[in-house]
């Protein structure tokens, strides 16, 4: 069975370590559905400009963390195909009086509350005061301070940096279609991904996912071959006081300028 040539074109996006595994991970696909990738190729769908594979421009041998949120945002601009990089954001700080973040981060609930749990984490806010005059004192500090990123790309960078591969459970968004239902037919290639890192990175990398679509990765059995770390989505304001959430990105100081990253 043939790979409809606007899915496989979209393989030029991800990192020469990744074609291979990814094209195993589209047959593996069709196998299971001959049907959904031919009829996927020929609807609308999100991320737009070939960016379904853009996550996995990380090379193969770099990731640490596999981290699964729920799929693409619903709006061209903001859909990147990499998890909770809202392509719409520019700056994270609000240049207004009396600003916290910036208009188009809050917009953005998942990374609005992801600043949160990271300024909490961090002990910039305190769990019970993450907005209002709190928030924009830490924006302020942040904007004049130079000691803290300024952009959501200097974000990315920072994770990539920290060996993120930052995935969807369903790599595309169609609004006449439940995200669980695309999620569901992306299974088969999350299986192969899987395998095939476990098989190829050691130590395992940690798998965290987000939401309960992201944990329906567990019917896989390969999963049991990773260390996991499971939480709500990030659009839960519960997110932003998750201890496990603290634990494991605090340490990695991702709002910290010009620090040194393995």
């Amino acid at each position: 069975m043939t790979i409809p040539a606007p899915i496989a074109d979209a393989l030029t996006r991800a990192h020469a370590s990744w074609c291979p595994i990814l094209r195993k991970g589209l047959e593996a696909m069709m196998a299971a559905d001959p049907a959904y990738l031919p009829a996927l190729a020929v609807d609308d769908y999100l991320p737009t400009e070939q960016r379904l594979f853009a996550a996995f421009a990380l090379p193969l041998e770099r990731v640490r963390y596999v981290l699964v949120g729920e799929g693409p945002y619903p709006r061209a601009e903001s859909a990147t195909g990499v998890c909770f990089m809202d392509g719409a954001v520019g700056s994270l700080w609000s240049d207004e009086a009396g600003g916290g973040l910036s208009k188009p981060v809050n917009k953005a609930t998942s990374l609005r509350n992801f600043m949160k749990m990271l300024l909490v984490a961090d002990g910039q806010l305190a769990p019970d005061n993450t907005a209002g005059p709190a928030l924009a004192a830490v924006a302020e500090r942040a904007r004049n301070g130079g000691a803290t990123i300024q952009t959501l790309a200097q974000m990315q960078a920072a994770l990539t940096a920290q060996g993120f591969l930052l995935l969807n459970a369903a790599l595309v968004f169609r609004p006449h279609v439940a995200p669980a239902r695309d999620a569901k037919a992306w299974l088969p290639f999350f299986e192969t991904v899987m395998a095939e890192l476990a098989r190829l990175v050691q130590p395992a990398p940690v798998v965290i996912l987000w939401g309960k679509i992201a944990e329906q990765l567990n019917k896989l059995p390969v999963m049991k071959s990773f260390p996991q770390v499971c939480c709500e989505h990030p659009y839960n304001l519960s997110f932003i006081v998750n201890t496990d959430m603290h634990g494991l990105f605090g340490p990695m100081r991702l709002l910290a300028a010009g620090q040194s990253r393995s």
